[in-house]
């Protein structure tokens, strides 16, 4: 049974913007980033699609241990680690890679039993000021996992940039002049890039990328849409008009009586509210399109339906399609006129909402 309201995976769009992150950092390997059930499109299809990509970064353990369930092989680094002996034993059972951020995760791996070797990335905490050792304490920290001999050797580099989504911030030159400044002596690969970092700071672009919104083809950017930067958004999520009604001049619609009718109105009920992801907080005059029309949200978001005015789209009737957003309406355009980041909107399909992969 088809539910009423779904989003659309692309999966062709998904390997496009693969392909794109590839042209922009040519010399870069790719860890393509499906954490958070691949940005709200699903964990195990995204995977597939991205299939070329050199690895795949998950947030925890869960995440690593579906791909595996679902027969996927490829390389799995858990960008958060691990947090218990019993956790470490089933990352290295499954030959996960794991970002070692903090002094516990040593101790962890100091306390490894057998003779199986991990594979590990060490975070450096450039100025995040979130997960990652800081400058005073990352030499200590990387010889004491270089010692270690249940790791491998060389491990790869990581920071995380906190403001490369801003061409013009200053702090994400000096994380890059930090993160030199630690590791350029050392061994081993390097990974600094976010999506952000591929696009805008060639320097960021070291042996690994790991880019995430970019690759289902959202900008990470305040500004702009994906589609600017070459990139083929890859969720269209779609519902139906289910009830359309005539509304009076001044009359109210909605809970709260937010919006009041300007002139006798033909209101389009459709299904999709907050308990679908749709935010809450979306502004009226938001767009919708309609039957392949844009038409401007009214009244405010209930938790399974919202109103559009359609007073100008003649014929519209029960049944007809409606995009929330997708390539014809820019989830970064809903974004703003909900006060938010498209990387919210994306994240908070919920689960009641069908994923289609085509």
């Amino acid at each position: 049974m088809k539910n009423l309201i779904r989003a659309v995976v692309d999966a062709s769009a998904l390997r496009h913007n693969l392909r794109e992150a590839r042209k922009v950092a040519p010399d870069s390997r790719v860890m393509a980033v499906i954490k958070a059930n691949a940005y709200g499109h699903g964990l195990v299809p995204a995977a597939r699609a991205f299939a070329d990509a050199d690895g795949f970064a998950v947030a925890r353990l869960d995440e690593g241990l579906a791909l595996r369930a679902a027969g996927l092989t490829q390389r799995v680094l858990l960008l958060e680690g691990v947090f218990s002996a019993d956790q470490l034993a089933l990352a290295a059972r499954e030959h996960f890679e794991l970002m070692v951020h903090s002094f516990e995760q040593l101790q962890l791996l100091d306390a490894l039993q057998g003779t199986a070797q991990v594979s590990a990335w060490i975070k450096v905490d450039s100025g995040m000021n979130r997960l990652g050792f800081r400058l005073d304490e990352f030499g200590a920290a990387y010889d004491r996992l270089r010692a270690n001999p249940r790791v491998l050797p060389d491990p790869t580099l990581v920071t995380h940039l906190s403001s490369a989504d801003d061409r013009r911030d200053i702090r994400t030159a000096r994380q890059l002049r930090d993160f030199d400044a630690v590791t350029s002596a050392l061994p081993g690969a390097r990974s600094i890039a976010n999506s952000a970092g591929v696009l805008a700071w060639p320097a960021a672009r070291a042996d690994w990328v790991r880019p995430g919104l970019m690759l289902y083809g959202v900008s990470p950017f305040p500004a702009g849409t994906g589609a600017a930067l070459g990139l083929r958004p890859a969720m269209t999520l779609c519902s139906e008009v289910i009830a359309v009604k005539s509304v009076l001049e001044g009359e109210a619609v909605g809970y709260g009586g937010t919006w009041i009718a300007q002139r006798d109105t033909r209101m389009a009920v459709v299904a999709a509210g907050y308990g679908d992801g749709y935010p809450r907080g979306t502004q009226a005059g938001a767009p919708v399109q309609v039957g392949g029309r844009r038409a401007p949200l009214i009244g405010r978001v209930s938790m399974d339906m919202i109103t559009v005015d359609v007073t100008d789209l003649p014929g519209v009737a029960v049944g007809d399609p409606v995009v929330l957003w997708g390539a014809a309406v820019p989830v970064e355009e809903i974004a703003a006129h909900a006060g938010t980041i498209a990387y919210e909107l994306v994240c908070g399909v919920s689960q009641r909402v069908q994923i289609e992969v085509a």
